[in-house]
């Protein structure tokens, strides 16, 4: 299992796309949220992890929350999809999250118009995307990919995941105040991404505080730009960069 952060910062970075993750696994990609513009973040990353990344190679896109850094590629995602493939992706979410996601998405993506005449075609959230949900009690397979999950403490609700292949797995935090029994869960991951920031989000010195033996398999991730200091005893991971698990 490999992955490429295609994003690393937090909601109000200048430095760096908004955070999200590419994982992949015996040649099968997953895309775990969708920041905007999705194809150029893609494109980005690309160029600095040597692999070539397209919105068509992912099995599905997974989206943890509704905030907008997390999931506002997804109207050009789906567009691009139905224009350009001509197929439907998949994506997969809590069941929580699927029921405030065309709420969202609606205001730009509720009618086509036919050029012919001008009339307009009402749409749903299915006609774009096959839609999947993540299930906080038993694991959920798709492409190769077996992903947990389990919720956090955020402004909205948000999900933390596990997802497991090839004999390794992976740990998001995604966003969360600090929360030692979240950590505690991801921990059983053989490394994974948590974020830190001011505010809501986790502090820094919770995490440089904890065992040395999690911190070896701890990066950091959705930092503010300049927050995490660069000679600290953990270590942030770089946009572009492919890691293994």
């Amino acid at each position: 299992m490999t992955f490429v952060p295609i994003g690393v910062g937090d909601a109000f970075s200048a430095l760096h796309y908004s955070s999200a993750v590419a994982v992949e696994s015996e040649g099968h990609w997953l895309l775990v949220d969708c920041p905007h513009p999705i194809r150029k973040v893609l494109r980005e990353a690309s160029l600095r992890a040597g692999v070539q990344l397209e919105v068509g190679i992912f099995e599905a896109v997974v989206v943890t929350h509704l905030h907008a850094d997390h999931c506002a590629g997804l109207e050009g995602y789906a567009y691009y999809f139905k224009y350009v493939l001509g197929r439907r992706p998949l994506l997969l979410a809590h069941p929580r999250v699927l029921s405030g996601l065309w709420g969202r998405l609606a205001a730009g993506m509720d009618s086509l118009s036919n050029p012919a005449d001008w009339s307009s075609e009402s749409m749903r959230l299915e006609d774009y995307f096959d839609l999947a949900a993540l299930d906080e009690g038993e694991p959920v397979e798709v492409g190769g990919f077996e992903l947990s999950c389990r919720p956090t403490r955020h402004h909205v609700f948000t999900t933390a995941l596990r997802i497991r292949a090839g004999g390794r797995e992976l740990g998001l935090s995604s966003d969360t105040a600090h929360d030692p029994g979240l950590v505690d869960w991801l921990a059983r991951a053989d490394l994974f991404l948590h974020e830190t920031g001011p505010g809501i989000h986790t502090p820094y010195e919770a995490l440089a505080g904890l065992p040395a033996e999690v911190r070896a398999r701890l990066r950091l991730i959705h930092c503010p730009d300049g927050y995490a200091p660069a000679d600290g005893p953990l270590e942030p991971v770089e946009e572009g960069r492919r890691y293994p698990v």
